[in-house]
Formats: C-alpha cells, structure tokens, sequence
C-alpha cells in the first residue's frame, strides 16, 4: 500500500502481524545559521531553510484517530512545528516494543534528523499529506 496521507499510515500501522509503535518527530523550520540572502529570502517566501527537531513522542496506532487529534494534542505543548517525521517500530511476537526500546530509536531518529538523513522517515505536514524533499 503506497502512503499519502496520516490515515493511509495508521490503516498499514493496525495491519500489521507484530504490534506497532509509531515514532513521530515534530521539527520546525528555521534559517540556517548565518544565512546568505538568498536563504533569506527563499525562507520569507516559505521554501527552504533547516528542519530542526522540537518534539518527540511515540504512540500505538490504537492511540491515535486521525491527523487532526494529534496537532490537537501537539498544541497543548506550546511547541510549534511544520513537519512531522514518522518512522514505525515493531514489536515481538504479540509484544509491543518497550518505552525504553521506543526512546533509543527515537533517539536515533533525532540524531539522524539533524544530520540531515530524511529518506528512511515518512514526512507529513500539519493535515497530515506526505511531504517529499528534493
């Protein structure tokens, strides 16, 4: 099943043989550091600039009903955000991965973040459409 949109991730998500746990890392878009004006520019006009992590959270696909529900919750933290990458852990056998287990990938997935590795995450904007970055 091809992914382009938030529900079309939870539908694949619940599908699956071994529980889910669904990592989500919500960035922002930021100016690099010392931008030329050009970078300026293109960020005023909302293209470009950097992503930078702001918030992390892992939940089960039963924990979450549509796109809506989690910018919802994601307001109460008073963090603002562009993009969300999402990336998918399976647990064993009817075990879902540990909060300890779900915190390293997550971990992971920051450090991966800042360094700019994006093709491994599923990228979706605030209503929840899959984001692709040339």
């Amino acid at each position: 099943m091809a992914i382009s949109r938030f529900a079309d991730l939870l539908e694949e998500a619940k599908q699956q043989p071994e529980p889910q746990r669904l990592l989500f890392v919500f960035t922002r878009a930021e100016l690099p550091d010392n931008p030329t004006v050009e970078q300026r520019q293109r960020f005023e006009q909302g293209e470009g600039g950097v992503l930078t992590p702001a918030l992390c959270v892992d939940k089960s696909p039963e924990e979450l009903s549509d796109m809506e529900a989690l910018v919802a919750e994601s307001r109460n933290t008073g963090i603002e955000w562009d993009i969300v990458f999402v990336a998918a852990l399976s647990g064993s056998g009817q075990q879902p991965p540990s909060g300890e287990e779900a915190e390293r990938h997550l971990q992971r997935m920051v450090e991966s973040l800042k360094m700019g590795n994006i093709g491994s995450f599923l990228a979706l904007d605030r209503q929840g459409e899959v984001v692709s970055f040339q």
